[in-house]
């Protein structure tokens, strides 16, 4: 038995290592593309519009955009006659202009690859508005400019937030960390089916108007804090007919709702028929195409005039592609529970809206670290750093469990030169385990 428990933690850290340099070796496959800013000194903005998969930003001190990605960039082909092809969607897209960097993909036709993940890096202050039509995480980080998010499906979740703030998902939760507010710079989040959860200095001002429909509103902030009033809009369940008639919303609400939670269902429908149509067809295409390679040639008829060249990509070769739908509009999130009130004195605002789902503000220390993403760096020389600052070990844990504090789901990465020790990078897995940071992941540089 003895030896088996001192083989187990052995057996454990040899799969760690294998899991780094596998990490390390698919991640040269990705692609990297960078675009400088027209004007560097001035902040940047940044589009996205994805059909589907996760996006993670980070800021940070640079003066151009990187993306990470296993897809390939596209290269428009050159035709004769001047149009553009429309029909491949298996890349992305990546233009600046102006500084104004726009990132496309899936956007003219069905992601027929099945989606993209992206890894963004950004200089601090770039704005970022992202669209995702069909489903993916989000996750942004350290980042100073205004943010906007669009999305159907997937978690949101912001880390050091200091600009204003919309964010809206059809079904997801969302997480924010805030690190201070600005006058004129609201923070509004809204979401149909998921909670949402601030994490808020101690010391913040600001004015709140949060409202659930079929969730609770809670806090750990004191009554002296924040000062609030909660009101019941409606007069509560039973009164009037339907679904979203319990709360005592009038029949015109109640039908808007209705009518604008079937039209997103509707939109999904529509495009989960499209994508079928679209392969039916495709496999129509390549049955005709193999009747035909099998039929004897005809004899050869009088030669007609040449039609223009083809390219390899024009529309008689592809299969048609269903259009992806827009991120749909969310229904008005009226009746349920409101808390109207000041957080130490009042400030900028800050607004939430759920239908099913709780609404959550904590206090976090306003010293403690808020990134929800944590970088540890252990160097060739055992030294280990976390988002650069040099670390000792004995103080490793502490820490790490500061972090926990201020974001539980806080994600690691730990960065190991090859040559570091079995011992220091099990050290390592080990603190972040005593802290309560059980995701981790591992790259090798």
């Amino acid at each position: 038995m003895n030896k088996t428990a001192r083989l187990f933690p052995s057996f454990l850290l040899a799969v760690a290592l294998a899991a780094l340099f596998l990490t390390a070796a698919r991640a040269d496959e990705a692609e990297t593309s960078s675009i400088k800013l027209s004007d560097p000194g001035k902040p940047g903005i940044l589009k996205i519009t994805v059909a589907n998969g996760d996006i993670r930003i980070h800021g940070a001190d640079t003066k151009e955009i990187t993306v990470r990605t296993d897809l390939k960039p596209a290269e428009a082909p050159q035709r004769k006659d001047g149009l553009r092809v429309l029909s491949s969607t298996s890349s992305y897209s990546f233009t600046e202009k102006n500084n104004v960097v726009t990132l496309t993909y899936g956007a003219d036709g069905w992601p027929m690859s099945g989606g993209g993940d992206f890894e963004i890096t950004v200089p601090h202050t770039t704005s970022i508005v992202i669209a995702n039509s069909l489903g993916g995480d989000i996750e942004i980080g350290e980042v100073t400019g205004d943010i906007e998010i669009k999305s159907l499906n997937g978690e949101v979740k912001l880390a050091d937030v200091t600009g204003g703030t919309l964010v809206e998902t059809m079904n997801g939760e969302v997480d924010c960390t805030v690190r201070e507010l600005h006058e004129g710079k609201a923070l509004s989040f809204s979401s149909m089916n998921g909670s949402v959860q601030l994490h808020l200095p101690a010391d913040l001002k600001a004015s709140v108007r949060l409202r659930s429909h079929n969730g609770s509103i809670l806090t750990d902030f004191d009554e002296k804090q924040l000062v609030a009033k909660t009101t019941s809009l409606g007069g509560g369940k039973g009164k009037g007919k339907g679904r979203y008639n319990g709360y005592g919303l009038s029949e015109a609400d109640a039908a808007k709702i209705r009518d604008q939670v079937k039209q997103a269902v509707r939109v999904g429908m529509d495009a989960a028929r499209e994508a079928t149509r679209a392969a039916r067809e495709a496999v129509h295409e390549a049955t005709n195409d193999d009747e035909k390679a099998e039929k004897p040639e005809k004899p050869e008829k009088p030669e007609k005039p040449e039609k223009p060249e083809q390219n390899e990509n024009d529309s008689d070769d592809v299969a048609p592609v269903p259009p992806v739908p827009p991120v749909p509009t969310l229904p008005p999130l009226v009746g349920g529970k409101l808390v109207t009130g000041k957080l130490n004195g009042g400030g900028p605002e800050i607004l939430v809206n759920t239908m099913n789902g709780d609404v959550t503000l904590r206090k976090i220390d306003g010293n403690a670290p808020t990134a929800s993403k944590l970088e540890i760096t252990i160097d060739k020389d055992g030294a280990i750093s976390i988002n650069d600052d040099k670390v000792d070990d004995d103080d490793l844990v502490a820490h790490l469990q500061e972090a926990h504090d201020a974001n539980k789901d806080a994600q690691v990465l730990i960065v190991a030169n090859e040559v570091t020790a079995q011992k220091k990078l099990a050290f390592v897995m080990d603190s972040c385990r005593k802290a309560g940071l059980n995701k981790f992941s591992l790259k090798s540089r």
